[in-house]
């Protein structure tokens, strides 16, 4: 039987993050992740807003802890560069010391109008720019209610991830768009359904798809956490709200630790 892939905690701090706040919440998650005795058996991520990525892979690094926290972006362009105001590439990213970027998140396809097509399209720019891809999908509380949520799982998966995708580079994160920001959850057995149907998609598409990180999301907390990652084919998490401060965000990181 094959070992499972190494979790991942992974936190979208979204529009939220000013510099000095974020390097206080770094240096007491770092605490955190020092004082921890034993194995360290999961990867963590913080994906700040673009103006703060720097810093923070500064703060990282003077504090030595780049071998436990990574730090990502929150979206990139499908373009290496050009006339494009306002975005920014997977190349910047990565160039700023990047090694994660999410794309397709809920907020963008919604808010920005983006289409699997587009997803799929940064996903091959994150492989360019050597950035692991967080491929963001879920279904509405309309779709969930029509009993589509496989179905808009499947399309998703299809449209988004694009030829030369493999465990190496990609993670697949499913976060339900109603239970994103509501503290409402899915219930296990309904996490455990979705999971276990990505898994499948994925192994139709991918010759690694067994060694591929599929995380949950959709308000993940300190209370919930043990649960929802003790399902199977749950890898790890993508944390909105209770990443921002350290206190939140590093029950969620022992929960798989």
């Amino acid at each position: 039987m094959a070992a499972s892939p190494r979790p991942l905690i992974a936190g979208n701090w979204k529009m939220n993050g000013l510099s000095r706040p974020a390097n206080k919440e770094l240096k007491a998650l770092g605490k955190r992740v020092a004082g921890h005795g034993g194995p360290f058996g999961c990867d963590i991520l913080i994906c700040p807003p673009a103006t703060g990525i720097t810093g923070l892979v500064d703060a990282v690094r003077s504090q030595k802890l780049a071998r436990r926290i990574a730090v990502g972006g929150q979206d990139c362009h499908a373009k290496a560069s050009g006339a494009h105001t306002g975005d920014i590439s997977a190349e910047m990213l990565k160039d700023a010391g990047c090694r994660y970027v999410i794309v397709g998140h809920s907020e963008r396809r919604a808010d920005h109008g983006e289409s699997d097509a587009a997803v799929a399209a940064k996903t091959a720019a994150a492989q360019r720019a050597g950035l692991i891809a967080i491929i963001c999908i879920g279904e509405t509380r309309a779709e969930r209610d029509s009993g589509k949520t496989l179905r808009v799982l499947s399309r998703q998966i299809k449209g988004s991830l694009p030829a030369g995708a493999t465990a190496k580079n990609t993670v697949v994160a499913y976060e339900p768009v109603w239970a994103i920001g509501t503290g409402l959850t899915p219930t296990q057995a309904d996490v455990k359904a979705a999971h276990r149907h990505i898994r499948k998609r994925l192994a139709a598409a991918m010759a690694d798809a067994g060694a591929v990180r599929v995380l949950y999301g959709g308000s993940v907390k300190a209370d919930n956490a043990e649960t929802l990652m003790a399902i199977d084919n749950v890898d790890g998490a993508l944390v909105g709200g209770a990443s921002l401060t350290a206190a939140d965000f590093w029950p969620i990181v022992e929960a798989v630790l």
